[in-house]
């Protein structure tokens, strides 16, 4: 029998999935985004954006681009990425997504390790970008920019030009035939690693389109689906998950106009589908806590009573509890409680999936319980990127779920999870020695997290081999467990623990300006003033606010000091991965007399 027209073997690269695509629903909504110009949300057919691909088709093969050749692509998820890497795909040459607010020096490194020959941007945010590094990209020959051009960019009149005019007098060149293969290098996308440069994880488009084949049967997806795209699109979660996938099921995609306004397109748009990063769901959270704080009690306890029975009839769906008169509260405490809360994120959200981190169980409990479907999942960009994900009909929260089928995952030494598919990575681009570190001769690679799995084949991450802190007593603490357990209060935005050889744990912490008010006048110190940080008081406050969240931790793993800062951790001061991930190595060389204070005392 032969396989069905969207199988991957059929398909053969995702421009073939592209093409047919567009050849079986040439006029159904494909992408919709807002258009600022004109005030509203703007939708494209396939057939639509069919036709623009093949205009820059024509463009790119003007500049004299040959198969294998790196372009760069540095813009906010919209329709134009993906018609450019529609476009870089059929011509046999590589995408290598940048993030939008990257910073200037990442940029260069990044299109330099690749040598990209061209580089497509957003406006004049990335233009200033640019200025910066000008003439350290030697290899770059083009940046082909969606503006006008910024007057800080004249030493690269040559080089520069707007799309426009580009597209315009490429307009009579034919579109170049070419055959790209399963096994030619779709993409380079740059790790943005916690420690040191990132590495280049190529990713052929065997591994791409057969990971969004693979998740595709992990769900009942259909054609009817919405996305609502707002993770960068140089994450590989929200590029497999959130663009190729939604193309081989045939789904709309509406592009989020940015996270300060991810509230109100959430109404617009009310997405069947999401795909996100914790930290989204954190401020939600974050958001209701706050709420009911106002409210006062009977509104907490109300908000309690919804989630604990939308809890148990959440389990009794799983088939893991029986029925319980308590479940006749529900029609109710949904009018009154959970109905609210769906409805903030559009009303008909039916797959939530969750990745690219640990999700706090507690935060996951409560959305469940209230009617959220969140799906928690594991994946790496060298994997293209799921191994692991949840499902409707198994979905145990706490866990990151089994394998997707056609994927091996089995547990190494020292409790590492090891995992083996055609969507693993060809390799890390020029650089041999790391690849051969990261995948064994056997094909397995290494992924340097520690797992477990339960009876009915759910993993569970319990710590990163790299990450884990031993105190000088031998006790090791995985650190990241601890630190999502203290964000769940809203007193702490960012938290890093430390206390690698030390007797005992410590914390570094940003804390929310708004709350740091009300709880510095609650011991009486002057938020205002910059020593209130720096109060006894507060400081033993500060350690009581936190073991209420550690209260179910090993009596070793508990914080005895805490270093309290208002400055957030950010991208820009290199502090945060563009995936939000902290920078444990570079946040504790910023902070390193600050730790140094934090042990002194025992010391003497």
């Amino acid at each position: 029998m032969s396989a069905a027209p969207f199988h991957p073997d059929v398909l053969g690269t995702l421009c073939g999935l592209f093409r047919a695509r567009v050849a079986a629903t040439p006029e159904q909504v494909a992408y919709r985004q807002f258009d600022e110009a004109r005030d509203t949300w703007v939708s494209f057919t396939w057939a639509q954006v069919a036709a623009q691909v093949a205009r820059w088709q024509a463009a790119l093969a003007k500049e004299g681009l040959v198969p294998g050749d790196r372009v760069a692509v540095m813009l906010k998820n919209s329709v134009e990425w993906v018609i450019f890497d529609q476009a870089t795909l059929a011509l046999g040459l590589v995408t290598v997504p940048l993030y939008l607010d990257d910073r200037p020096d990442s940029a260069a490194y990044i299109l330099n390790h690749a040598g990209a020959k061209l580089l497509l941007v957003e406006g004049k945010f990335q233009h200033r970008k640019l200025a910066e590094i000008a003439g350290s990209t030697p290899a770059l020959q083009r940046i082909v920019s969606l503006a006008a051009p910024d007057n800080g960019l004249a030493n690269w009149s040559t080089r520069f030009v707007v799309a426009a005019d580009w597209l315009a007098a490429a307009a009579a060149m034919p579109v170049p035939e070419r055959h790209p293969d399963a096994g030619m290098l779709a993409s380079i996308v740059y790790t943005s690693g916690t420690t040191g440069r990132p590495k280049g994880v190529m990713l052929t488009h065997d591994n791409l389109l057969w990971n969004a084949f693979y998740a595709s049967q992990c769900a009942d997806f259909g054609a009817h689906e919405v996305f609502l795209s707002f993770l960068p699109m140089s994450h590989t979660l929200e590029r497999t998950g959130g663009y190729y996938l939604p193309m081989l099921i045939g789904a709309e995609v509406a592009y989020a106009r940015s996270i300060a306004q991810l509230a109100q397109d959430l109404q617009d748009i009310r997405p069947t589908v999401l795909i996100s990063v914790p930290r989204i769901y954190e401020r939600v959270y974050g958001r209701i806590q706050d709420g009911l704080a106002k409210k006062g009690r009977f509104a907490g306890m109300l908000f309690k009573l919804a989630v604990r029975v939308g809890w148990r009839r959440f389990e009794r769906a799983q088939g893991r509890a029986g029925w319980h008169p308590g479940l006749l509260l529900w029609p109710l405490l949904h009018k009154l409680v959970a109905r609210k809360v769906v409805a903030r994120l559009g009303g008909r959200l039916r797959l939530a999936i969750s990745g690219g981190a640990a999700l706090s169980p507690e935060i996951a409990r409560v959305f469940i319980g209230l009617g959220v479907p969140i799906y928690q999942g594991y994946g790496l960009t060298e994997t293209s990127p799921v191994v692991c994900v949840n499902r409707p009909d198994s979905n145990v929260p706490a866990s990151i779920g089994a394998p997707l089928p056609g994927i091996e995952v089995k547990i190494g030494a020292n409790g590492e999870l090891l995992t083996r598919s055609r969507c693993v990575m060809r390799g890390y681009w020029q650089d041999d020695a790391a690849t051969r570190a990261m995948i064994d001769a056997d094909g397995w690679l290494h992924s340097g997290d520690q797992a477990s799995v339960d009876a009915g084949g759910h993993y569970t991450i319990v710590g990163r081999l790299k990450d884990i802190i031993v105190l000088n007593n031998g006790e090791k603490v995985p650190p990241s467990e601890m630190e999502a357990a203290i964000l769940l209060d809203p007193l702490f935005e960012q938290v890093m623990i430390v206390g690698e050889g030390r007797p005992y744990l410590a914390a570094l912490a940003v804390l929310n300006e708004a709350h740091w008010a009300d709880f510095a006048a609650s011991l009486n110190a002057d938020p205002r003033h910059p020593a209130a940080l720096r109060d006894p008081r507060v400081a033993k406050a500060l350690v009581q606010r936190v073991a209420r969240q550690l209260g179910h931790f090993p009596g070793y793993a508990q914080i005895r000091r805490v270093y309290p800062e208002l400055e957030p951790w950010t991208l820009e001061d290199g502090l945060l991965t563009p995936t939000l991930k902290v920078k444990r190595k570079q946040v504790l060389d910023r902070y390193r007399a600050a730790v140094e204070a934090m042990y002194a005392d025992f010391a003497r």
